[in-house]
């Protein structure tokens, strides 16, 4: 699947302000940069996040501690979206085969959360 093919969407969802397409391995189709073997790489990127290596990094450290919270025995991970939600603005991301897709999105609920 061509880099295009996979970022199509993402220049469509509203209010989008920068997303990044990571892999754990940095290669796809077509890729901005190689990381460090340990440092996961933006491999696509675009708007506000474009190149954007620290938040790609500490997205993916999230992502891995999200991952080790397993349900006994499931072989799956423990979830497909995670949201990470401030003021003015949200981070989506959302894991999808090999490759982890963050979106940084316009925040306009201004809401309290309760849990």
């Amino acid at each position: 699947m061509t880099t295009a093919a996979l970022t199509a969407g993402l220049d469509r969802i509203p209010d989008q302000l920068g997303y990044l397409v990571i892999s754990e391995d940095g290669v796809l189709a077509v890729s901005l940069h190689r990381a460090e073997p340990d440092r996961p790489s933006p491999v696509q990127s675009a708007g506000e996040l474009e190149n954007d290596e620290h938040t790609a990094g500490v997205i993916m450290q999230m992502v891995r501690t999200a991952c080790r919270f397993r349900l006994s025995g499931s072989a799956e991970a423990p979830f497909k979206r995670m949201s990470v939600i401030l003021d003015d603005f949200v981070y989506v991301a959302t894991i999808s085969g090999q490759k982890v897709f963050v979106v940084k999105r316009q925040n306009n609920q201004h809401q309290a959360v309760c849990a």
